[in-house]
């Protein structure tokens, strides 16, 4: 049984973030997976990351019980917004603050090199804009997706990462929301 993980990175409940979250969810257990969630909002920590890599924190049991979901997981499913280019503050703390040397990924010693410790995990980005995809990727060369897929995901072996667009949610009618969602329950259904 394949284990699903999703992981919301919309800091507000009522977004259409939570419902792209819920379809995938309901999708993933129809098709027979093992699906978990993480709402990053609803987690107690700081997702400041004080002191770098210099001094570690120790982390708040939300996290800890956070990263326990992550390594039990075969394929993970990332939510989020996208916010002048990037990721939402919280979700930027959350992977500051999870994915960590000796966690995530291990730097070699006297190396430029590194282990990846998350391999064998695969990954999907669906990612809501109020631009369409094609504008978001061509015109600012997608920086959300490349920090989050290349320069997090895949730099710590997990691969490969899906990535799905889904807007103008601006200006999107409840047909076209009703059609994404549908979309988004096959994503599920399919464990993509």
């Amino acid at each position: 049984m394949k284990k699903i993980l999703i992981i919301n990175g919309h800091p507000n409940p009522y977004s259409f973030n939570f419902a792209i979250a819920e379809q995938y969810q309901k999708g993933g257990l129809a098709s027979g997976a093992n699906v978990e969630t993480i709402t990053i909002a609803s987690l107690n920590f700081n997702p400041n990351l004080q002191f770098g890599y210099q001094k570690r924190t120790e982390l708040e049991p939300d996290l800890s019980d956070a990263w326990k979901k992550i390594q039990n997981a075969d394929h993970l499913v990332w939510i989020h917004p996208v916010w002048w280019g990037g990721l939402p503050a919280i979700t930027k703390g959350f992977i500051d603050r999870l994915f960590l040397p000796g966690m995530a990924f291990q730097y070699r010693e006297n190396s430029v090199w590194w282990d990846k410790l998350l391999k064998g995990k695969t990954a999907h980005i669906i990612t809501t804009l109020d631009q369409p995809g094609w504008y978001y990727r061509f015109v600012y060369a997608r920086p959300s997706v490349n920090q989050l897929k290349k320069c997090i995901l895949q730099f710590c072996g997990v691969k490969p990462v899906k990535v799905s667009y889904i807007g103008i949610i601006k200006t999107a009618d409840e047909k076209q929301r009703e059609k994404w969602l549908q979309k988004v329950y096959t994503y599920g259904l399919r464990n993509k």
